[in-house]
């Protein structure tokens, strides 16, 4: 077995080696022990510390926290036997592969809690599992010139195989960075008892914004970009990009106004042109509306700053309802209103602190024209359900109490003409029988 080694380059591993490779092992199951004890004492304790900074929602973070920590608590304590001594080559590759396998684990894990795609976690989780054993086991050089050396250079920029896997990596990694960021600022906004959910939202948005610039410069040092080499095309680009999208930096200035000076919120009941309904969400670009179809529309940002916006919730939630009814003329007609108002009452969105009224507003050519005037404080469930209880209970009192409903009635008068002056109308001359 030694001369078959030999023959390909490959030493035997000697007595020391192997000596060296059980105690690796050994101190592996010892880390593997101590990391299963770690992830069954402190994993609920993490999973409840974060629940608590970042919330539960979305994230599947908090039910994989007894395996994390488990994967970082192994990989800490393999990382430090590893670096504490210098290790024969076959325990260094033990405890390489050990380190190596736990990290990749540990990445995996969090990028899959973050509901990221699969391949985005194999991806890293390979990237981290290679660039530990390799640097265990003798370092990263020979790999990085291996990878370096297929590609080609244009001008004085070098493009690798290595150059497209950082950078890869690299936006990758920035992207699950800046959503964990964000998860954890967003929520950490909104548990602020001092804000309200306009406040809140604005500073989600702004941290947002914040957080992607901070990634994007971070990203172009990491990749190492000379941003003074592309002054002249960034500035072209720039200039396309900002004709290109002026609508869309006109949008989002004008969703970070409305949160800004809280003409509109999340919650409010608008319209909008033919639009009516609650704002559910102010997006970066556009307003979502839901209406009491289920239909959802968005409008974008620009429209509500430029056009003519009815807001039903902007100072009060309540809002008055005008309901018009009809009752015949020779109806008693103190009565009708009277039974209006008990209609009225009786519904159950009505608000019983603002008491219904009934005016009289016209007398009509079939009818005697009222209107029955409500306040109610839930606007968002629309008013077409108010009106069509309190008409059918008109109608059921109406009916009660002999008040009739009006319906359209045409008088006709039709006039005798008189015959010429002087001539009399005669009976007209009987027939006379044959005679033979």
């Amino acid at each position: 077995m030694s001369g078959l080694f030999e023959r390909f380059g490959i030493a035997w591993p000697t007595f020391g080696d192997w000596v060296a490779a059980a105690v690796a092992l050994v101190l592996v199951a010892a880390a593997w022990g101590l990391a299963w004890l770690a992830g069954r004492r402190l994993g609920p304790r993490l999973a409840a510390f974060w629940e608590h900074r970042a919330g539960g929602r979305g994230e599947a973070l908090a039910h994989r926290m007894c395996d994390l920590t488990r994967y970082l608590a192994g990989a800490l304590f393999v990382a430090v036997v590893l670096n504490s001594d210098e290790w024969r080559s076959l325990g260094a590759i033990v405890l390489g592969t050990a380190l190596a396998a736990w990290a990749a684990m540990l990445v995996s894990g969090l990028v899959r809690g973050l509901k990221m795609p699969r391949w985005v976690a194999a991806l890293l989780a390979g990237v981290a599992f290679f660039a530990l054993l390799a640097r265990a086991v003798g370092g990263l050089k020979p790999i990085t010139d291996t990878l370096d050396r297929v590609g080609f250079t244009a001008g004085e920029t070098r493009i690798s195989l290595l150059t497209a896997l950082q950078v890869l990596v690299t936006l990758v990694a920035l992207y699950a960075v800046v959503k964990l960021l964000n998860r954890i600022v967003g929520h950490s906004i909104h548990r602020a008892t001092g804000l309200d959910a306009t406040q809140q939202l604005l500073g989600q948005k702004l941290a947002s914004v914040a957080i992607l610039i901070a990634a994007f410069f971070v990203g172009i040092d990491l990749i190492g970009i000379d941003l003074t080499a592309l002054a002249v095309f960034s500035g072209a680009f720039g200039l396309a990009v900002g004709f290109g999208l002026q609508k869309t930096f006109g949008n989002l200035i004008a969703g970070i106004i409305l949160l800004m000076d809280r003409s509109i919120k999340p919650g409010d009941v608008i319209v909008v042109g033919e639009s009516f309904g609650h704002v559910t969400k102010i997006g970066v670009r556009a307003v979502s509306i839901v209406t009491r179809d289920g239909k959802e529309h968005l409008i974008p940002n620009e429209n509500l700053m430029t056009q003519e916006v009815e807001n039903w919730s902007y100072s009060s939630r309540d809002v008055r309802v005008h309901i018009p009814v009809g009752v015949a003329y020779d109806c008693d007609l103190p009565l009708a209103q009277k039974l209006m108002v008990q209609a009225a009452g009786e519904a159950a969105r009505v608000m019983t602190n603002r008491p219904p009224k009934v005016w009289l507003t016209a007398f009509g050519e079939s009818s005697v024209d009222h209107e029955i005037l409500v306040w109610i404080s839930d606007p968002e469930q629309g008013v077409g359900s108010v009106r069509s209880d309190i008409l059918n209970r008109v109608w059921e009192l109406f009916r009660e109490n002999g008040i009739a409903l009006p319906f359209p009635q045409r008088d006709l008068h039709i006039k005798d003409w008189p015959g010429a002056p002087g001539v009399e109308m005669r009976d007209p001359p009987a027939s006379s029988s044959s005679r033979t």
